[in-house]
């Protein structure tokens, strides 16, 4: 079985920011502001945040 290699918990977390931050600005260049739900972008995890820009950037190509 290949071993995972561990990755520290400092740049992993950075990394998960800086993704999140990219999915932010994009939602915001594409009018995106507020979930249905009235929560605001910062207020979403980084899961939420890659559902909606995948669903946005899917209903902007129609």
């Amino acid at each position: 079985m290949p071993t995972i290699e561990k990755v520290p918990v400092n740049r992993l977390r950075k990394a998960v920011e800086e993704r999140m931050d990219f999915l932010k600005s994009q939602l915001l260049k594409m009018k995106y502001i507020k979930t249905p739900d009235g929560k605001q972008l910062y207020e979403l995890t980084l899961t939420e945040l890659e559902q909606i820009y995948e669903n946005v950037k899917s209903e902007q190509r129609k």
